[in-house]
């Protein structure tokens, strides 16, 4: 070694004394020793340097890629100084003499042998490779071909459109075979490196194939697939293909490689006609439109986006996915756009921009497997998608709301790519250990809708009272139960526990009470403690008669999430931030911990987050769960709720198997005092075990347990009565509704007997699920004066349908209206295009604003300032007052809607969820100044669009 070391400086002085400092010199001694160019230069700085420096790339006007470019230099001049190594940019940048260090920070760098190379290679001279240059398309890496006997990998799979041929790649190999016999007809010759897309044209009379070597080039080629030969090749990426595939006419490729770049070829002439440049990561997937006009592209850079094939226009870049997409798909309709990958869902658009550059909203995202999605692919006749993953997984969806209808036993091996038959319901999977398996589509027959748990229908007699019993110990055991029949009110303690001797348990005291039900009766279970001063904090159950819990509900998790920014308390409404929550939707159920909430309102902003039911005061617990604290980070799911014995397909999420029990009232009446609603599965004998939830028992433990045939009502209440009214505005006034035994449905209000020139609202509409809605009353800029008797006739009563029948009841009237002088604020609302005006001269003729759901419309707002120069709020995410659920004010930004000192007017937007119903509804705007002025009511009517002719 110590000579060695001698001799390299012996050299290097040789070098120096030389004088020579320039390209070409020759110094025989130093060329003898120096490392070569081709084999140990070349594929250092390939390796490490070309990834930047290339002569695509060229970051600072260098390319390390071939000798000649290399020799060219860059901005800063010379990158080696041949003969002087601890001179030469590149060993200066390399070891860190000079700044900035290369390379980059978190990329791989040389090892100190490599250094060593390029070092003794400078020094030597700098000679590049003998004879001609080299090919920069050769890797320079031994051969390396798989063990004898050993499947390789299937890469890529397609049938041919007419279903005779299939097409299976492996590595540097094609085999087309018969689809029905299996038997092999001919194989491709060799191709460089992986085959990661083979795609049929739409005649099944070509085949196009997509591979390359890494790091190096791209290579796709257009085969006869008659006799195999080759038609064209078309070479041009800087890396590997993933993606190669034929337009639906046959006269345009496209490919999509790891350098990011989309290529666009004239197939019959080979001549590139557009890269499409705009992917930061590697290109996975292309697909054409059905029609030809668009093309989707898949990649490392977590987008999908949309591309004008005859322009390379971009339409839109789908950012929703949160890792790398894989494969993307346009359903066969051409109405949707389909993507999947690393990120574990399928996602679902709806494709807007076909001409011209639009936001295509997301429909659908379903959470699909528990390991990347690697594939997708229609049924013939677009019934069913199929999807494959790395968690071997192939399932099956229906394509309606993309629900998974069915999944298939875990495969021996990664599932890779699989092919679809165009004559029958079959699917066709290849595999990592090279295997091809066949699958049959199910039938699986109407869309399955998910059930929402329907509220079963009450029986529409009268309840009768329920008798007053006591409870007698001991009944801790199912055979020492107290037998009753309901209805029934049990007087009780949870005490000592005392045993069949009378002595007092050693136990905690658990108490037990039997009654008989048929299959479907329906039974509110509460208890009264908290309410009377008990310490009691109850906790009931519902058992069969083998002792077991009874299942409620099934709830199936179909997206993962966990609590972002702040944990949550068990109180609060607002505020759930949540990872991922733009793939939610409203009404969907969210589970965390055993509690179950509904999304209620969308965030309204960058620093916001959910609102759960009921929006306001404390939030509601679904299925008779109890509210949680949630801590910073805690998983909940988005879940859909099943009947007890509805056989799941795993989808790689849990399942949650919620019993009848409660601890604390969901609804939030009643404090820590349980109360839960059953419906008998089945004829038999059901207990109740009713015990304190931490286990405490006393003499003053006292309880009252009711057990009772339901019997849904409910109750309204007016707020904001006894108004004053400002002439030519109106005051707000609201309606709150209490629901009693599970009762959901709509309930309107009506208002009658209003003074000469004052209207109100009317009906007022509570809409089904919710508990308030939102009405002015308005006086005319020219009302009379009120006299004593007129003010105070108002009548105020409200309607629901139970069981079919219509049930009113009383509501608390306005009070006593007082009529003010013109206010300093006037508030007026209108569609946008209107002439200025108020409104008509018939207050029930109000402006109409039309809607669709999925859609955002425009509407204008101008206040007259009769004195008030200050700055007038209209609201933040309240802005809308009593617009439908799932319709409101949008882009509002961090102060609402506001007017701004100085301005009379602006315009505001108003978006409707795609799923909102069709209804009319009367709404307004509402001035946070001045006493409160509202806005005469806009009459907002949503209407599904007419078919798209498209």
């Amino acid at each position: 070694m110590g000579a060695r070391r001698n001799g390299r400086a012996g050299w290097a002085v040789v070098i120096c004394l030389s004088g020579m400092s320039v390209w070409g010199m020759s110094v025989s001694r130093a060329a003898a020793a120096a490392p070569d160019y081709t084999t140990s230069v070349a594929p250092i700085l390939k390796k490490y340097c070309a990834g930047c420096h290339n002569g695509e790339d060229r970051e600072g006007k260098l390319s390390l890629e071939s000798y000649e470019q290399l020799q060219r230099g860059g901005a800063k001049g010379p990158a080696v100084l041949p003969g002087n190594a601890e001179s030469s940019r590149l060993m200066r940048l390399l070891t860190g003499v000079a700044k900035p260090v290369m390379p980059p920070e978190d990329n791989p760098r040389p090892t100190a042998a490599e250094i060593e190379v390029l070092k003794n290679w400078i020094s030597a001279g700098a000679r590049g490779p003998r004879g001609s240059a080299p090919d920069r398309t050769r890797l320079l890496v031994p051969a390396i071909e798989p063990t004898a006997g050993v499947r390789r990998a299937v890469t890529a799979l397609d049938r041919s459109p007419d279903g005779k041929l299939l097409a299976v790649a492996r590595f540097r190999t094609v085999v087309l075979t018969d689809a029905s016999s299996g038997r092999t007809l001919r194989t491709l010759p060799k191709l460089p490196g992986k085959v990661n897309a083979v795609h049929f044209s739409a005649d099944s009379r070509l085949l196009v194939t997509g591979s390359g070597i890494a790091g190096l080039y791209g290579r796709a080629g257009i085969w006869k697939v008659a006799d195999g030969t080759l038609i064209r090749e078309f070479v041009g990426h800087r890396d590997t293909l993933y993606a190669a595939v034929l337009s639906p006419d046959g006269k345009t490729l496209a490919t999509g490689s790891y350098d990011r770049k989309i290529m666009l070829w004239d197939a019959s002439s080979g001549r590139q006609l557009l890269t499409l440049a705009g992917h930061n990561g590697a290109i996975y997937d292309l697909a054409f439109h059905p029609d030809g006009d668009v093309l989707a592209s898949a990649s490392g850079d977590k987008t999908v986006k949309l591309w004008k094939v005859d322009t390379g226009q971009r339409l839109d870049t789908l950012s929703q996915p949160l890792k790398e997409q894989y494969v993307v798909r346009f359903d066969p309709t051409g109405q949707q756009v389909l993507a999947a990958g690393a990120d574990n869902r399928i996602r679902v658009w709806k494709l807007i921009s076909r001409n011209k550059p639009a936001i295509n909203p997301l429909l659908y995202a379903r959470f699909a497997h528990e390991g990347a999605v690697t594939d997708l692919g229609f049924s013939a006749g677009r019934h069913s998608l199929v999807s494959i993953g790395e968690d071997r997984r192939v399932k099956v969806w229906e394509t309606e709301r993309y629900t998974q209808v069915h999944a298939y036993p875990v495969q021996d091996d990664l599932p890779l790519a699989l092919a679809m038959s165009t004559d029958k319901q079959q699917l066709l999977v290849g595999s990592m250990d090279g295997s091809l398996r066949a699958f049959a589509i199910p039938d699986h027959g109407p869309t399955p809708k998910g059930l929402a748990t329907p509220v079963p229908q009450a029986s529409a007699e009268t309840p009768a009272e329920p008798k007053q019993v006591a409870e007698q110990e001991p009944n801790h055991e199912r055979s020492q139960a107290l037998v009753v029949v309901p209805p029934v009110r049990v007087s009780g303690v949870i005490g000592d526990g005392k045993e069949a001797d009378g002595k007092a348990g050693s136990r905690q005291d658990v108490d037990l009470i039997r009654f008989d039900s048929q299959a479907g009766q329906q039974w509110m279970i509460e208890v009264n403690a908290a309410r009377r001063k008990s310490p009691l904090d109850s906790r009931i159950e519902v058992l069969d008669a083998d002792g077991l819990p009874v299942t409620r509900v099934l709830l199936r998790a179909v997206r993962d999430s966990y609590f972002t920014f702040r944990g949550k308390d068990s109180n609060t409404f607002n505020d759930f931030r949540i990872h991922n929550w733009k793939e939610m939707e409203l009404n969907e159920y969210l589970y965390a911990d055993g509690e179950v909430v509904k999304l209620w309102l969308y965030p309204r902003g960058p620093d916001s987050g959910f609102k759960v039911y009921p929006g306001r005061g404390k939030r509601y617990a679904y299925f008779d769960t109890t509210a949680m604290s949630h801590p910073l980070h805690a998983p909940c799911y988005i879940v859909q709720p099943h009947p007890p014995e509805t056989a799941l397909a795993p989808n790689g999420l849990p399942v949650f198997r919620l019993f009848y029990e409660n601890d604390d009232d969901g609804w939030r009446q009643w404090g820590t005092d349980s109360r839960l609603q059953f419906t008998a599965p089945r004829d038999g004998a059901y207990f109740v075990r009713l015990t304190d939830v931490r286990g405490f028992q006393g003499s003053d433990y006292k309880y009252e347990l009711t057990v009772r045939q339901r019997a849904p009502d409910f109750r309204v209440k007016l707020n904001g009565a006894n108004p004053t009214v400002n002439a030519g505005s109106g005051k707000e006034f609201h309606v709150v509704v209490e629901r009693r035994d599970g009762f959901q449905g709509q309930v309107a209000v009506d208002i009658r007997g209003l003074p000469p020139g004052f209207h109100a609202t009317s009906p007022v509409v509570i809409e089904p699920g919710q508990d308030i809605a939102f009405g002015v009353i308005t006086a005319a800029a020219d009302a009379p004066a009120l006299t004593a008797e007129n003010a105070k006739m108002t009548r105020v009563t409200a309607t629901a349908m139970i069981n079919g029948q219509p049930r009113t009841h009383d509501v608390n009237n306005l009070g006593e209206i007082k009529l003010a002088a013109k206010p300093k604020v006037l508030v007026r609302m209108q569609p946008v295009g209107q002439p200025d005006g108020d409104v008509a001269a018939d207050a029930r003729t109000p402006w109409e604003l039309v809607i669709a759901p999925g859609q955002t419309v425009a509407a204008r707002v101008r206040v007259e300032r009769n004195g008030f120069k200050g700055r007038i709020s209209l609201g933040n995410d309240d802005a809308g007052r009593n617009l439908p659920h799932g319709v409101y004010v949008d882009n509002i930004g961090l102060n609402g809607l506001l007017i701004v000192e100085g301005k009379d007017e602006r315009m505001f937007f108003i978006t409707a969820a795609k799923w909102v119903p069709e209804t009319t509804r009367l709404f307004h705007l509402m001035a946070r100044v001045e006493g409160n002025q509202t806005s005469w009511p806009v009459l907002l009517k949503v209407r599904k669009p007419a078919p798209d002719a498209r």
